[in-house]
């Protein structure tokens, strides 16, 4: 990320990132018996670091002992207001799962109500997490370089762009340089293995890799094709074996359709019509199943976090090194000067007091969020099935909770003369660049005196403050205690773009104004 300035912006993006303390756990009983040992390697040069200070953030202790009834009511809430059918949440906490709790229905029609224990939702991209802490496997035994092509582990050929290859390291930062595609099954007339599809559809290249953060799905396909090339198991083998089974995660699967006790237990998807809730057929994402074709429960979700939270570990099985995990949980690339950027497979959800990683996923029926606070030892796990507010309700309540653990202040306005802000119809950078793009979903900003700015969207608007030269903050529909969105104006005067703290995966870029011709 680049150098700080002195101008007022939150004194958190000033504090040096710390390390968490990893600390060695056990479990008890029959959860031990059934975990397998993963063996240990040592991780090559590229992703060892050098011991630093550990340090420990301490969460308010009232405030997590009424996390449950809190949580309680917003989703109580949800479902009363914002098309909630069902939903599941999972809090962990120095080595321990402090509650799993189901909301709703899974089968809204038969009554079946949503089991915290058995019940699965999709966690869409967050799916991803799983494919980077594999590949992440093959990079600590020396089969995958991070700074090697990845046209060396696959049997066809991604084109270089100006001469630049894309980078395994650069499938971690999404920064691709690719076209984005859709994938949902609906969209093509055949239905093909991931396999044979990254094959036949290779996207545009744009720009150069490693440089400007696009999310790719395609890039993430690419990752999990890559474990299976040099791994020589099928990639949904592969994550069974080395992830899901050592870490007791035995509901937890890539393939599609789901089979058995797994399809008993899975939640249903909605559509809302004309007031009702309208069960859908299981989604398919077959086609980039890398990246986001998972099916998990809630408990599962919690170990995965555990293990991660204490560096690669669970009991005394171990899937990935330290020195792995605090890569992936690191800086890689941010598009913004001043905002938090990706980590590697995570993004960066606060930088710091405390640092916060994770990933949000959706699907067309499912709605998921993970957050991780490796210095607080804490993480969260959230996914909420329903009509298409369900997908708002997902943010509000991760929202609610990270500012209920780890509460905020507003920053202070910044009051001094300035540069206006660089207002227009700006454009997202993820997109399908062989179809037209669609203005509806631009954003349209505006000033609203001095140092305001409005934003205004097909789902409403928004008016953000100044905090910073080319630095905003929002208003509108921020709760006390934040988190407190941003976003931040940059890039030079014929390009110039505008990111989201909340988003830090994507870029938007200002719309030329159309050139008016004078009638002679």
């Amino acid at each position: 990320m680049a150098n700080m300035k002195t101008f007022p912006i939150p004194s958190t993006y000033f504090a040096a990132r710390l390390k968490p303390k990893w600390r060695d756990r056990s479990l008890s009983g029959a959860m031990a018996a059934i975990l397998l040992l993963a063996p240990v390697m040592n991780p090559p040069a590229a992703i060892a670091k050098p011991a630093e200070a550990e340090a420990v953030v301490r969460v308010d202790r009232v405030r997590l002992e009424g996390l449950q009834d809190f949580i309680d009511g917003v989703v109580a809430q949800q479902i009363a207001t914002r098309e909630v059918a069902g939903a599941v949440v999972t809090v962990v906490h120095q080595g321990k799962v402090l509650f799993t709790r189901g909301y709703g229905f899974a089968d809204v029609d038969r009554g079946v109500a949503v089991d915290p224990q058995n019940t699965l939702f999709r966690p869409g991209s967050v799916s991803k997490l799983f494919t980077w802490a594999a590949l992440m496997q093959q990079v600590e035994a020396g089969k995958v370089d991070l700074d090697a092509d990845v046209n060396r582990y696959l049997d066809f050929a991604i084109p270089p762009f100006a001469g630049k290859p894309i980078r395994v390291r650069d499938l971690f930062a999404h920064a691709v340089g690719m076209s984005d595609l859709p994938y949902d099954e609906k969209q093509w007339a055949k239905q093909e293995p991931y396999q044979a599809f990254l094959k036949g559809h290779v996207p545009a290249r744009l720009w150069p890799a490693g440089g400007e953060i696009s999310y790719s799905n395609y890039g993430a396909a690419l990752a999990g094709y890559i474990v299976e090339r040099v791994s020589g198991e099928a990639y949904p083998d592969y994550v069974e074996r080395h992830i899901f089974s050592p870490l007791g995660m035995t509901n937890t699967t890539f393939r599609e359709p789901l089979t058995g006790d797994n399809a008993a237990h899975m939640a249903l998807g909605y559509d809302l019509v004309d007031g009702r809730f309208k069960a859908k057929p299981y989604e398919r994402y077959s086609k980039i199943m890398p990246a986001g074709s998972a099916a998990a429960t809630a408990p599962d979700m919690a170990r995965f976090m555990l293990a991660m939270l204490n560096g690669g570990a669970l009991g005394q099985v171990r899937i990935l090194t330290p020195e792995s995990v605090r890569f992936l949980e690191s800086d890689s690339i941010a598009n913004a000067p001043h905002l938090p950027g990706m980590a590697h497979g995570f993004m960066v959800a606060r930088p710091a007091g405390p640092r916060m990683v994770g990933h949000g996923g959706n699907t067309a029926d499912f709605h998921s969020y993970l957050v991780l606070a490796p210095e607080a030892d804490f993480g969260f796990y959230v996914s909420m099935t329903g009509g298409a507010g369900s997908y708002g309700a997902r943010t509000e309540l991760s929202n609610a909770v990270i500012g209920r653990i780890f509460p905020q202040s507003p920053t202070p306005r910044w009051t001094k003369a300035g540069a206006p802000p660089p207002v227009g119809t700006y454009r997202v950078n993820r997109r399908d660049y062989a179809k037209p793009a669609d203005p509806a979903g631009d954003l349209k900003l505006s000033a609203r005196g001095v140092h305001g700015v409005q934003i205004e969207t097909k789902a409403g608007k928004s008016y953000w403050e100044q905090i910073g030269p080319g630095l905003y903050e929002q208003v509108t529909g921020a709760r006390q205690g934040g988190p407190y969105d941003q976003l931040e104006f940059y890039g030079p005067p014929a390009d110039r773009r505008l990111s989201f703290a909340s988003q830090p995966h994507v870029a938007y870029h200002l719309v030329p104004a159309p050139v008016s011709r004078k009638k002679r």
